[in-house]
């Protein structure tokens, strides 16, 4: 069926360099032929919306 993916040590350092200070979001790693060939990461804001109209109220 599928080959075996191949991962050496240079793609668990940018794995794991992609990985560090990710507080929300997510990581994709697209494999051809059983490689990694690349590694999106997308992050994520979060904000608590209860916390931000207390504030607006607080303004006011």
């Amino acid at each position: 069926m599928g080959r075996t993916v191949e991962v050496n040590d240079v793609w668990l350092k940018r794995i794991i360099g992609q990985v560090q200070g990710l507080a929300y979001g997510t990581m994709q790693i697209t494999v051809h032929d059983g490689q990694i060939v690349q590694i999106d990461r997308t992050e994520r804001s979060r904000f608590d919306v209860l916390k931000l109209k207390e504030g607006a109220q607080r303004k006011r």
